[in-house]
């Protein structure tokens, strides 16, 4: 690896974990806003709620959930692992690289190519990777001088500049995806922006997102007077999340990209079926799903918005239970955006 391509270490604590509820979280992702979800690869204490959803799953964590949410994506992608037009690509940097699946694959189908995976938790990091497969630990965020406080609405935040350490002109493809749980709000521009700097000329930029607001093919929650336990979800989600991160960053990702210089910016919306109709895909992504609205919303609900752990519970039984009925026809939507510089 290029020694231009390290990134800046940080301290001790980037490995130190924290448990909330059961779950366990990385100490230094929830002290500084970072990210809000679990990072475990087993769920140490289940409360009596917490019945595991995965398949062939019994006890297995937030590492096997983005594991499973993986194989839905490249179904739902015709197992491409890159849309756009590169033949023989040498460097590729996957940022926000998770349990690294994405990472893995793509080191293997191109295996003369040398690929770089960041990510802020070393705890989801697969042990064993391709030789020509680096993995490295960053905030992609850069660092702040303040903890993060409980009252988002009264804090002033001192942004220090998060700028990829990597040289400009670097890389032939960049893949960016599920990261709007761990890019703070007020950095998405200058993190498409430092994208831009990193790639080669003619190098392509990847990006994909979820939407999570929930909706329905038949129009069932959305019907005017009606309460759905998925829109209550949804809702109580984007209310927690802001100010901390911007939920409806994947709506403006191509937008973002022309900002920043791209050209032939594509962008398509793709939908994600709930309900086991849809076959494999639905019933993988179901299982996802069910384990999703448990994870991701735990943190920023109950200790952000204070809801008891009660109703958080009750609130995700009923989400499941919608999620699951055909009757429902839900979904959620995944822009996809892809450009060139």
């Amino acid at each position: 690896m290029d020694p231009d391509d390290s990134t800046i270490p940080l301290d001790n604590t980037i490995s130190e974990t924290v448990e909330y509820q059961g779950r366990a979280y990385q100490q230094y992702a929830l002290s500084n806003g970072t990210y809000f979800a679990p990072i475990d690869e087993v769920i140490k204490a289940l409360t009596n709620f917490q019945q595991p959803t995965l398949i062939n799953s019994p006890i297995q964590g937030e590492i096997a959930r983005l594991e499973l949410a993986n194989r839905v994506f490249h179904r739902v992608f015709d197992n491409r692992l890159i849309f756009p037009p590169v033949a023989s690509p040498r460097n590729i940097l996957d940022l926000g690289c998770g349990g690294g699946d994405w990472a893995v694959q793509v080191s293997e189908q191109y295996p003369d190519a040398s690929v770089l995976g960041i990510d802020i938790s070393p705890h989801m990091l697969p042990e064993d990777a391709p030789d020509n497969l680096e993995l490295q630990i960053d905030d992609l965020n850069g660092r702040y001088d303040v903890p993060i406080p409980r009252d988002m609405e009264q804090a002033e935040w001192s942004f220090f500049g998060a700028r990829f350490t990597f040289r400009s002109d670097r890389y032939d493809v960049v893949h960016s995806q599920m990261v709007a749980g761990g890019i703070h709000a007020n950095r998405w521009r200058s993190y498409i922006r430092d994208i831009f700097r990193v790639l080669r000329p003619g190098g392509w930029c990847q990006m994909v997102e979820i939407y999570f607001n929930a909706q329905s093919d038949n129009g069932t929650l959305t019907r005017a007077g009606e309460d759905h336990a998925l829109s209550r979800w949804s809702s109580h989600y984007l209310q927690a999340m802001h100010p901390y991160k911007d939920p409806r960053a994947p709506l403006q990702l191509a937008s973002w990209m022309r900002s920043a210089g791209f050209r032939d910016v594509e962008s398509r919306l793709l939908t994600l079926p709930m309900y086991a109709r849809d076959r494999i895909i639905g019933e993988e992504n179901n299982g996802n799903i069910h384990e999703l609205l448990y994870s991701i919303a735990l943190y920023p609900l109950t200790h952000f918005k204070g809801m008891p752990l009660k109703d958080f519970e009750e609130l995700v039984d009923d989400a499941r239970t919608e999620a699951s009925d055909p009757s429902f026809k839900v979904c959620v939507h995944r822009p996809k955006a892809s450009s060139v510089k």
